[in-house]
């Protein structure tokens, strides 16, 4: 309901005391901002505030509160105001504005790095920027090289962002006694392997390939193969093949029960590199639990769901072979937990920025590094592989083969699979 006030501006000081005693709990508002201020600018001038007593002035300073709808100090503001200048005005809003220390490049450099590595975690990404500028002298990224983590994540929630950057078979229990049912030791050595297999699926009896990870425990070096098959004709060359990947010589492989690891021949094989043979202890999943981590974030992530027929498997390790392994060990950083024990015994991870590496600066860091090395292989020649591209360079160049990988598999496959 809309009431209309003629000329309360003009009215007495006891009409003005009598209104103000019987309006209540009646609740007025003014039509409008600048209706409102023109009003009690002629309010203040015929009713000669400035020469009323105090007593007065709170009276009237409260009946253009009722009538205009706003609080006592925002009339208080108005008054101060015209008795400054003689003038009521809207004064334009002000906000502190700080200044922008990430550019929109910076932003699109982001998203490029993210595009890249697949996305990877806020440690590991921060690692991957402080290399482009430290290690391979890239100027455009001395900003980002410098970012903290926390904030890298609020650059990544930002609508610039967001706009550039838009994108199982269960083992089978054996009986035969092969390989000693305990949790290797490696005591801070590299070369003791836990390995586990992917099923990449079938598909309308159509079978799918099968994808081998083996991760070193010491230095995460991860070497990643695929076989069509996981019978023992086709998964001891692959196998092997992988094995001889490693810079260092091998000293443990371990599994779990599945019957494609805990046989005779892969026991044979093993016997004849001198490499001990381990497998998972029941009810204690953390035996094999890095690879089985590497599984999703590695593999999933990069490769997918979607079916490759087993026809497939040799274009896809030679993939694995040229681009994917150097890729993970020469140019993606990796968390490496610092263990704490209270007085309790119980054990606790925390993954600090710092302690994010490849898994080459995390070899390279160990005393002697060299001495783990296989023969005729040394730092140097490493060396050249790891600084011949830049991490996102490498990155690149490994999506591009990816990505012509998943393009010939999808057109020469019966059932093109879904990516």
């Amino acid at each position: 309901m809309q009431i209309r006030m003629e000329y309360p501006d003009r009215w007495s000081i006891e009409q003005i005391r009598k209104f103000v005693e019987s309006s209540g709990e009646l609740e007025l508002q003014g039509q409008s901002r600048l209706a409102v201020y023109a009003w009690v600018r002629a309010t203040l001038i015929h009713q000669e505030y400035a020469s009323r007593q105090r007593s007065e002035k709170g009276l009237i300073r409260g009946f253009m509160s009722k009538v205009s709808g706003r609080s006592v100090p925002q009339i208080t503001r108005l008054i101060r105001q015209f008795l400054q200048s003689g003038e009521i005005v809207s004064r334009p809003v002000t906000r502190p504005v700080f200044p922008r220390k990430y550019t929109a490049g910076d932003v699109t450099l982001l998203a490029q790095i993210d595009q890249a590595h697949q996305r990877l975690s806020g440690p590991a990404t921060r690692r991957i920027l402080q290399r482009e500028f430290q290690q391979f002298g890239k100027p455009e990224f001395e900003r980002l090289s410098k970012i903290s983590v926390s904030h890298l994540y609020n650059l990544r929630s930002s609508s610039a962002y967001r706009r550039q950057a838009t994108q199982f078979d269960t083992t089978k229990a054996v009986q035969i006694r092969i390989g000693e049912r305990r949790k290797p030791e490696p005591n801070d050595r590299p070369g003791y392997l836990r390995v586990d297999t992917v099923h990449q699926g079938d598909w309308e009896g159509l079978k799918g390939t099968y994808h081998i990870n083996a991760v070193d425990a010491v230095t995460q070096w991860e070497i990643v193969g695929c076989t069509a098959k996981i019978s023992e004709a086709y998964l001891l060359p692959v196998l092997e093949a992988m094995l001889h990947q490693f810079p260092f010589r091998i000293l443990g492989f371990h599994s779990d029960n599945g019957s494609e690891y805990r046989n005779k021949d892969v026991a044979r094989l093993l016997n004849k590199l001198l490499v001990e043979f381990t497998t998972s202890r029941p009810h204690k999943s953390s035996d094999n639990a890095l690879v089985e981590g590497k599984n999703g974030a590695i593999i999933r992530k990069h490769i997918g769901w979607g079916h490759i027929p087993a026809g497939q498997a040799e274009r896809v390790q030679k993939f694995y072979t040229a681009h994917f392994n150097p890729y993970l060990n020469y140019h993606r950083p990796c968390g490496f937990a610092t263990i704490t024990t209270d007085t309790r015994g119980k054990r606790k991870r925390v993954y600090k920025t710092k302690d994010y590496a490849t898994p080459y600066e995390k070899l390279k860091s160990l005393p002697n590094p060299e001495s783990y090395l296989k023969p005729g292989l040394d730092l140097a020649q490493m060396d050249h592989i790891a600084l011949a591209y830049s991490d996102t360079e490498w990155a690149q160049k490994m999506h591009r083969a990816k990505v012509a990988l998943l393009r010939k598999v999808k057109l020469e496959s019966p059932f093109p699979p879904q990516f």
